[in-house]
């Protein structure tokens, strides 16, 4: 049994003692009737007013009190406080269960006796109530039971965990979650635009393909040549599966495949255009609140860790260690971390306290370098960003000829050009901005956080980059008419989404092409080094692969940006990139397992979840800004897709709307115009300061909690030493 908070153990009697430090005086006596004959002598009437937590609140009381009675609340001792919490207790009991209180057993089979006998003077109706509201959450635990069997790598991914912990472990569930994902959005991409069209071309339904009627467009903007010379040579398969060019741009992986108006049933005509955009807005809309929803559970366990650094330290100390591992090698791992750790926390301590220490002239001289370094990554950044944009350039200028004309190596470097690139970006900036930031005087935790910031804005930016090229080569006319009459360059682009997707395709393919390669082609003859010529110093200094986390999640959510941006050029691009992380999730354990050793600088859990949710959803954001551009600014192929009818992809919804009834249509103009968007924005601002406000009193009355736990701790002391010095006193005489 626990003693209560604010108690000491008498040394005399061993019975618990509850110390009011406010308004209540003990005397030992009270506590043991015989205890002045032993040789105590009573205490003061003001004994308790020496307690350091009495003297803390006698010197705030006019600041404190007048604030806690504003707001309702005020510094309770233990004693009312478990009383109040009983009873709060006692009053839930109906609503609540008691699996989800902090009680012992003894307490919690007394307030079933409690809840039993609360029931016997209930209605039939209101017992009814209350047993099948039991018998459904039992279900439901047993069916959340249930499911945890069905998890995808339940087995593997524990495994992990037991061998190297949960950082690690975090990682391969968050590759699982984009699995997920990935099959959700083709879910809905194929319950929506692929499945009636099946069930029509098929003859399954009686259902049949409404056409796209040319005749109100110009009948130069409708031609779209593919050109079949690339099935001539063997070889060209092997480009088409590689580029998504030849006979793999005719089939439904890309957009162009669905030039139809509709699918028209025996009672309704379904609408393709419509549910192709559905479609993007909902597997975008599905992302973003599966993320949020992910990262809120990781944010309030980091916004609980948000503590000072006397308690960090404690923390590391005391609850740091991994229960999961059961390794021998990783039990060492995880030592050197914590020590790392424990070091890092000194070195940040260090350099705060030299940053307090430092004169104007050197504060001047740190940022003045800062400054500089921080113009060399601009430039670095600046640098690659035009070397993508003159390859993709390159690319699209060149990849038109044809393919007799080029040897295979030829054709395939040119296709692949802007990927190379890309990935060439991808490897060097993060070796140079990690020299840079050795010479910027940051700490050490802060070093990693601006380092991986600055590489996760550098692969990210890179797809943007490449998609903004594409939109301005699409776009510009220079003077040619008939670009000026289709609206966007005809005679370069006739399906330009199309050639979107095949880039997007090219990108995904490469990316997974270079995971599989530096696997099989560096990790693994680098392990055989390592383990067989490791008397060679060079290999020494080489040494075994390491598992960097953030790297391998920055390379995962690279690729989840591709998908994001391509899903609506490339329908089944969710599909391939399905595969692709299931393909990696293999590839990765075996690595893990028999070529890599895990970083010394290992990532909690909780941080690591969060940090993963928060770099995907930095890719989302990323992802939704091209796809707006091209949905709502971008003229659409007039010589491909489902919108080839309309100007703009966005065009479908006002047409959409324009069939609804005049009273619907009204409601819809009356939502989306100024004056129901000023009304809107004012009441989000206001309840957000409602919240705002809110979470600022959350975090005085935290702030409250935590002094009265540091007060606590000062009083036990403070009554330990007095204790001690009375039995000192005893045993004297």
């Amino acid at each position: 049994m626990g003693r209560a908070p604010g108690s000491c153990l008498c040394v005399i009697c061993g019975r618990t003692v509850v110390l009011l430090c406010l308004n209540v005086s003990i005397r030992e006596r009270d506590c043991h009737p015989g205890s002045e004959q032993l040789g105590f002598s009573s205490p003061p009437v003001n004994f308790l007013q020496e307690l350091p937590s009495y003297r803390s609140v006698a010197r705030r009381r006019t600041t404190i009190l007048p604030r806690d009675k504003q707001s309702g609340t005020l510094l309770k001792p233990a004693d009312s406080y478990g009383s109040h919490l009983e009873g709060g207790i006692t009053k839930n009991l109906s609503s609540q269960s008691i699996r989800k209180y902090a009680l012992n057993i003894s307490e919690k089979r007394r307030l079933r006796d409690i809840q039993e006998t609360q029931m016997k003077y209930l209605s039939e109706w209101d017992q009814w109530k209350q047993y099948s509201s039991k018998s459904w959450k039992r279900f439901l635990e047993k069916a959340r039971e249930m499911t945890t069997h069905l998890e995808l790598w339940r087995q593997d991914i524990r495994s992990i965990e037991g061998k190297f912990g949960t950082g690690i472990q975090s990682y391969f569930s968050f590759l699982r979650f984009l699995v997920l994902l990935n099959l959700v959005i083709f879910l809905i991409i194929f319950m929506l635009v692929l499945l009636p069209i099946l069930l029509t071309k098929y003859k399954i339904t009686n259902s049949t393909f409404v056409l796209i009627p040319f005749k109100d467009m110009d009948i130069q903007c409708t031609i779209y040549p593919i050109s079949s010379s690339g099935l001539i040579y063997f070889y060209s398969y092997i480009i088409d599966l590689l580029s998504g060019t030849g006979f793999l741009e005719e089939t439904s992986l890309f957009y162009g495949h669905y030039t139809i108006h509709g699918i028209k049933f025996q009672n309704f005509t379904y609408d393709l255009p419509l549910a192709y955009l559905i479609s993007t807005i909902a597997y975008l809309a599905l992302s973003l609140l599966w993320i949020v929803k992910r990262s809120v559970e990781g944010f309030k366990i980091n916004l609980i860790r948000s503590e000072e650094h006397f308690q960090s330290y404690c923390n590391k100390i005391f609850a740091g260690w991994d229960f999961c591992i059961t390794n021998r090698s990783m039990a060492d791992l995880k030592h050197s971390s914590l020590r790392y750790e424990l070091r890092a926390d000194l070195e940040e301590e260090r350099i705060r306290q030299k940053i307090a220490e430092r004169t104007s002239e050197e504060t001047i001289r740190i940022y003045s370098l800062r400054l500089f370094l921080n113009c060399i990554v601009l430039a670095v950044l600046a640098a690659c960003f035009y070397a993508i944009y003159i390859a993709t350039i390159f690319s699209q200028e060149h990849m038109k000829k044809e393919i007799d004309k080029m040897v295979f190596g030829e054709n395939l470097l040119i296709l692949y050009l802007p990927s190379i690139v890309i990935t060439l970006a991808n490897f060097i900036t993060p070796i140079i901005f990690a020299k840079i930031i050795h010479y910027e005087d940051y700490s050490p935790g802060f070093e990693i956080r601006l380092t991986i910031l600055r590489c996760v804005f550098m692969r990210l930016a890179t797809i943007c980059v490449l998609v903004f090229t594409l939109g301005s080569k699409i776009t510009s006319c220079d003077n040619d008419t008939l670009c000026e009459l289709c609206g966007y360059n005809q005679k370069l682009y006739p399906c330009w989404e199309t050639q979107v997707g095949q880039e997007m395709y090219k990108l995904m393919i490469f990316d997974f092409i270079m995971i599989l390669a530096v696997t099989i082609f560096v990790d693994f003859p680098r392990k055989l080094l390592v383990t067989h010529c490791s008397s060679w110093k060079l290999i020494r200094c080489w040494g075994q692969q390491e598992f960097a986390i953030p790297d391998n999640v920055l390379g995962i959510v690279y690729g989840q940006t591709i998908c994001w941006i391509g899903a609506f050029f490339s329908p089944l691009l969710p599909a391939i990139a399905t595969l692709k992380f299931i393909i990696i999730f293999y590839v990765k354990e075996l690595s893990l397992l028999y070529t890599c050793r895990p970083s010394p600088r290992q990532f909690r859990a909780s941080n690591s979840n969060f940090f993963f949710l928060l770099v995907l959803l930095i890719g989302l954001c990323l992802a939704i800004i091209p796809l707006t551009i091209s949905v709502s600014r971008i003229p659409s192929s007039k010589a491909c897709g489902p919108f080839t009818s309309f100007n703009t992809t966005w065009d479908v919804v006002p047409r959409t709307v324009s069939t609804f009834p005049s009273s619907l249509q009204s409601l819809v103009h009356g939502i989306t115009s100024e004056a129901f968007a000023v009304p809107f924005f004012m009441i989000i601002c206001l309840v957000m300061f409602y919240f705002i406000a809110l979470a600022g009193a959350h975090k005085r009355v935290v702030v409250q909690l935590r002094e009265q736990l540091s007060l606590e701790s000062r009083d036990k002391r403070y009554l330990i030493q007095k204790l001690t010095e009375a039995q000192k006193d005893v045993r004297s005489h």
